[in-house]
């Protein structure tokens, strides 16, 4: 049994976790309702009014366990964090890197072309699982976009052009999304992404399990030794988890993308699992997000082909194995950063 896949998600507003002994106490209104040993737990992540007593923050952070704070829609809040750990000498060649040009851009396509080869997969198999011939012909042409934004990888000489062609990338992709929707398309269409807040259905979905994925990834780079502010891609600025942005961008359309699309098209989530607050923002209800959670977890366990490691294993352990891969290439083990591509 692996941590990552032991994570507990509290989402009922005024529960209470406390440890007595080392055992995880859950209690709602003064009612004991979960106990688990706590060595059985990766991390927790708390939604909206949940409640810890100090013993138990500080027993977490000792472990090392991943503690998450987000309100009720999942933005994210805070999360724990324990003594700093891990190696410094991997630390001191992650600032050298983010300091040498040459390494960042090198580092930066690698994720790049992973990013758009992985959208490039999900687009294919949308594609071939289509209903009508026009969504069929839109999706072959994005992915097809896809493969010419990849090839123009292979030019790049900055930073800035780079981004160009994952922007480009990103805009084709996200503008043929409503293709991939194959059920309940009125209330599922998306034009674009939006983010601060969520303006649609598809939007929310998207951002709460973004969130997930994200603190995976700070996981991974903490657990690793390294520094998930420090980036390549993302800009570095104070708070801002840049390394794990930029980890997370290879598993955006594989795991979370189409998690979500998997949800609307078996539908698992429906139309009534979405509230509209003032302004205009949508998000997921607490029964679309036990729903997605569920969902997520379960995403995670499925064991999936590495290409790198030429074997199968849970999704969830992707993260940490893409930052140990990245660690490798920082201590000059190997001569380059290897990224997660999924296979058609």
């Amino acid at each position: 049994m692996k941590q990552i896949l032991n994570t507990l998600y509290v989402q009922t507003q005024g529960a209470y976790l406390r440890l007595e002994r080392e055992t995880l106490k859950v209690e709602i209104d003064k009612e004991l309702k979960l106990q688990i040993p706590l060595h059985h737990l990766g991390g927790i992540f708390a939604f909206g009014n949940v409640l810890f007593s100090p013993f138990l923050i500080h027993k977490c952070a000792e472990d090392g366990k991943n503690l998450v704070w987000l309100n009720e829609y999942g933005k994210f809040k805070a999360r724990v964090s324990s003594a700093t750990t891990g190696n410094v000498f991997l630390r001191q060649a992650q600032h050298r890197a983010v300091n040498c040009s040459e390494i960042t851009l090198a580092i930066a396509c690698q994720i790049t072309a992973a990013k758009i080869q992985n959208a490039h997969v999900v687009l294919k198999r949308a594609s071939r699982e289509a209903n009508s011939k026009e969504d069929k012909e839109t999706l072959s042409k994005t992915a097809q976009a896809h493969t010419d934004s990849i090839a123009n990888i292979e030019d790049v000489s900055n930073l800035e052009k780079l981004r160009g062609i994952e922007g480009y990338a990103a805009k084709t992709y996200f503008g043929s999304f409503t293709k991939m929707v194959r059920q309940n398309r009125d209330t599922f269409a998306f034009t674009q992404r939006t983010r601060k807040p969520p303006r649609d259905p598809v939007n929310a979905l998207l951002s709460f399990t973004y969130t997930l994925l994200l603190n995976d990834c700070i996981s991974a780079c903490e657990g690793i030794g390294l520094d998930p502010q420090l980036g390549f891609i993302h800009a570095i600025r104070p708070g801002k988890p840049s390394l794990a942005l930029d980890l997370m961008e290879e598993l955006r359309s594989p795991l979370a993308d189409r998690l979500v699309l998997t949800l609307i098209n078996q539908k698992q989530i429906k139309p009534n699992n979405f509230v509209e607050r003032p302004g205009g923002a949508i998000y997921l209800n607490e029964a679309g997000k036990k729903t997605l959670l569920t969902a997520y977890q379960k995403r995670k366990q499925e064991e999936i082909k590495h290409t790198i490691l030429d074997s199968k294993i849970p999704f969830g352990l992707v993260p940490h194995i893409q930052a140990r891969l990245l660690a490798r290439y920082l201590r000059e083990d190997v001569s380059s950063y290897q990224p997660f591509v999924l296979r058609g």
